[in-house]
């Protein structure tokens, strides 16, 4: 068998010693001679090895050796342990020594032509702390004078493929924090035609009503109440004009 037992020889002992298995059997599991089981059997082959238990390291189950125990012709299978996948740590990117002085210059690069990154994208990006961003970001840092804006892809701290991927992902993420933000009608001017005409179009609030307005005088109303009555006031009597004609000055009595 290609696939053996941890420690064959000490698996073998405790077979030998602990189970009703063949000789042939327990030398195919093991990948030992018939004559070396035999051996050991006898006691003149591995002496002062102490048996290893295999059911308790999970390479072999009870069930599998009393089934090879009932059939003399079967042949004992090594139970393979499923290691789980190594996970991977996030560790940050390693920074050469030569190359470490460059990283500000690479912040204030990335600060200035994509603005829409995170510090925690610059931080991956170029190897960096959250701090020392913030103190370029704010113009603090200690050596600020000299900091001169360089491509971080220039410099070698990232490649082209990782930087357009962040700028990507930023772009994306502002898109829709302002299109969350949007008024109902900023969306509709991003609309299309076909879009926007099976919008969803509010109701017209309903215009005031101006009736009564027949009934309206600038002269307000020309009623007066005198001793409890109402009375209206006739046109003609704010004119103090004689009930005769024109003609009755002029005549003289003959």
């Amino acid at each position: 068998m290609t696939d053996l037992p941890l420690l064959p020889k000490a698996t073998a002992v405790w077979l030998v010693d602990n189970t009703a298995l063949t000789f042939q059997q327990i030398a195919d599991f093991t990948g030992m001679h018939e004559l070396e089981i035999g051996g050991i059997a006898d006691g003149e082959v591995s002496i002062g090895i102490k048996g290893l238990d295999p059911v308790a390291r999970g390479q072999l189950t009870k069930e599998e050796i009393a089934r090879c125990e009932a059939d003399p012709k079967a042949r004992l299978r090594l139970q393979k342990k499923t290691l789980a996948p190594e996970q991977k740590r996030k560790v940050p990117r390693y920074t050469p020594l030569s190359k470490r002085q460059d990283r500000p210059a690479a912040i204030a690069w990335l600060v200035r032509y994509h603005p829409e990154l995170a510090d925690s994208q610059i931080a991956k990006l170029v190897g960096t702390t959250k701090p020392t961003i913030l103190s370029v970001r704010e113009k603090s840092h200690w050596n600020m004078p000299n900091i001169r804006p360089v491509d971080p892809v220039a410099l070698g701290l990232c490649k082209q493929m990782e930087l357009d991927a962040a700028v990507k992902r930023a772009t994306a993420r502002k898109a829709k924090v302002e299109g969350e933000t949007m008024t109902d009608e900023e969306k509709k001017v991003l609309m299309s035609t076909e879009a926007s005409l099976h919008a969803h179009v509010e109701p017209a609030r309903p215009q005031k009503s101006f009736g009564g307005l027949e009934n309206f005088s600038i002269l307000g109303d020309e009623r007066e109440e005198e001793g409890g009555r109402s009375t209206l006031v006739d046109a003609e009597s704010l004119f103090n004009l004689p009930k005769g004609g024109e003609d009755d000055e002029d005549e003289q009595p003959r």
